[in-house]
This record gives structure tokens, sequence and C-alpha cells, in this order.
């Protein structure tokens, strides 16, 4: 999502002055690549990059060729075979063993349907949502509809796709897409042009209540803004939770436990860290945020303290049931060695992605399979 409003806000700051650009995103992958199907760029007529499609090894030839959909104004599908010599030569020989087709989109300002707005309609509301990207690889030269569909959970769909059968049938994958939370590959026959449909699930931006505004939350709030996810420090005591302190933070509340989950809106993309170091504060604020549906609930501090929380709030007659205690994370982070407060806020952090991305962290080299999930790469087939 962070790229996504990268890009977005590149795109109105090349406007403002008067530069065109394209989209470049990733359509499809055969075999292994550094980036998956639904990576995007953003490239200016004067070089600027914003966003990425690989390592860096893909970004200059799709520079030049972007410069071209911008004079030509017409979408292109351009193929990069990491195991072709020619490719090499290049300098795009990657080592990643697979084929990666990129979508080239001219992006006109003019255009309310643009692909720029369609990614605009994404990050306008903290929702989920879905975006769907229209080529065809059978027939490069054939039309290539790119950027073609959001719709958000909220209700809100914009598309711009002719063909009222195929509309029919993208239109009713994204819905299943938003209602199973899967991203998948697609191709819709024809008695024409076969068209492929990347659809992607986009989760909203993580979100990060922070209950304390000690010295030790300033690299975490720091942290969590360069992955783009939205942060909320909360704190008892006046003069902490400033602007001053946290110029990062989306939202900084002054508020006692009873009165603070009035002023935010949580959901299950929320996770909350209890790190004011007074006992009373973090237990209180516990026992409000524990039967709430969040996927993470941190506690800094040593194991025996949580359990002293637990057990207090047990003796006052609130039960803890298992899917409770499975969310509540203390001592919060990884095994990382942290001794520093940066050090923690890196452990934290990669904790709370990790119980986000429902993965079990450890070593990539102790992977066994893919490390992107292959079945992204089928390509499904439906006949119209």
């Amino acid at each position: 999502m962070k790229e996504l409003e990268d890009i977005v806000n590149a795109y109105h700051h090349a406007c403002r002055q008067g530069l065109n650009t394209a989209l470049a995103t990733v359509v499809h992958v055969e075999g292994s690549a550094y980036r998956q199907p639904g990576a995007r760029m953003l490239v200016t007529e004067n070089g600027l990059l914003t966003g990425a499609i690989s390592g860096g090894c893909l970004e200059g030839d799709a520079l030049r060729k972007a410069q071209l959909v911008m004079i030509q104004q017409q979408p292109l599908l351009i193929t990069y075979d990491t195991n072709d010599e020619d490719d090499a030569k290049l300098g795009v020989g990657l080592g990643c063993n697979g084929i990666i087709h990129i979508l080239l989109e001219p992006v006109n300002a003019t255009d309310a349907g643009n692909p720029i707005a369609l990614l605009q309609q994404v990050i306008n509301h903290r929702c989920p949502a879905v975006l769907v990207t229209l080529f065809t690889l059978r027939d490069r030269k054939a039309p290539q509809p790119g950027t073609c569909l959001v719709l958000t959970a909220n209700g809100e769909m914009q598309h711009r796709i002719p063909d009222c059968h195929l509309q029919n049938a993208i239109t009713a994958d994204a819905h299943l897409s938003l209602q199973t939370q899967t991203t998948f590959t697609k191709t819709y026959l024809s008695t024409g042009n076969d068209y492929t449909a990347h659809t992607a699930y986009i989760p909203p931006v993580p979100q990060l209540l922070i209950a304390g505004a000690g010295n030790d939350v300033i690299p975490l709030v720091k942290m969590a803004a360069l992955l783009g996810w939205h942060t909320i420090v909360a704190d008892g005591r006046p003069g902490y939770a400033t602007t001053a302190r946290f110029p990062q933070a989306t939202q900084l509340l002054t508020a006692k436990p009873a009165q603070l989950l009035s002023q935010v809106r949580t959901d299950q993309h929320t996770a909350v860290l209890l790190m004011t170091h007074n006992y009373n504060y973090d237990l209180a604020l516990l026992a409000q945020v524990m039967p709430l549906p969040l996927p993470y609930i941190g506690v800094l501090g040593p194991a025996k303290k949580l359990q002293r929380m637990l057990d207090e709030l047990t003796d006052n007659g609130i039960r803890i049931s298992r899917q409770e205690r499975a969310r509540i994370h203390g001592p919060a982070g990884l095994d990382l060695g942290a001794e520093t407060a940066e050090e923690i806020a890196l452990s934290i952090i990669s904790e709370i992605k990790s119980v986000l991305s429902t993965t079990t962290a450890h070593s990539l080299r102790e992977k066994t399979t893919a490390i992107h999930p292959r079945e992204q790469q089928i390509i499904l087939q439906q006949q119209l």
C-alpha cells in the first residue's frame, strides 16, 4: 500500500511540474522474479522513478520504453526473459530464472479514469480493495486495457471496461477476490482477443495503536512510518504525545484508558502496543482491547509482568479465552538479541509484520519452498 501512496504522490508532484508520466506494472511472472505481479513503478519524462518492478536491473530499460509510451500515448506490454542472453546483455540478467511481463501505460491527466485515478480510489479510504489490471499475452500488438477496475469494501467501484460480457465476468471475480481476500490471474476466453486479468486483493495500511509516549516509542513510530503504517500515539501525561516528539505519527492523543478507545477506530488490521511503563494504565487498557478482534496485542516488559496482569484480570472476574490469549504477545517482539530502543523497535515491528502476514518468522535460508506462493502465477481460464 505504501508503494501505491508513493506513486500517487509522485504523480501529483509531476503534474504540478507539467511532466508526462507512465505507469509500469508487473502483470505476470513465469518462474522466479524479484517482484511479483502487482508491483508498480511510476516513470516521469525526466527519468524520475517511484516504486520498483525489479531489484533495479529492469528499471533502466523500462525507463527508455516508458518514454516511448508517453510519446505514442499507447500502452505497451514488454517481456524480460532473465535466462535469455540478449536480455543479459541489456543488463537485466537477474539470475532469477524467470520471465517477467510488464505493462507500460501512459497516464493522461485529462482522463478521469486514468490508471493513477484508480490507484487514488484505493488509498482514499482505509479499507480493503481490489485492483484489476487487464492485458493480453497472446497478441501483444492488440489493445492493452491496463489498470481497468477498482472495487473497495465500502461498495465503491470504478471501471473502464468497454465490453459488457468481459465487464460482468471481471466484476464478479473482483467481488470474489474481495470476499475471499485472494489474488489471482485469469484469462477470459472469447471469440475475439483473449484478455488476462491480474486481480489483486489489497488490504488496508496496518495501523499501530501505541499506548505510551516515552523515548523508546520514538524509533518505533519512525520505523512504522518508513513502512507506511498509520500510527496512533496515546499517553495519559500532558506534554508527552506531541508533534514535536512524534512528527511522523498519524494521530496523537492525551487520554486515560477509559477514554482512549472512543477516540480511535480499530479493526482487524490494527495492532496494539502497551508500553506506557505504567502498570495500572497498561492493565486497564489490556482489559478493554482484549475482547476486540485485533490480530496483535503486544505488552512491553518481562513475561512475569504479563502473567501478573492476566492473573489480576482473572481474579477480577474477567474471563480470558484461548483465542484472546493467543493474540497477546508478551514480551513483545522477536528474539533478535535486541538491547537498545532502536533494536527493540525493530524486534517489535518484525513480530507485528509476521503476525499480520500470518507467517512464522524464520531465516529464509531454512525455507524449503518458493519465497512467493507460486499459485499466484498460475493463469486460470474462463470461457465467456
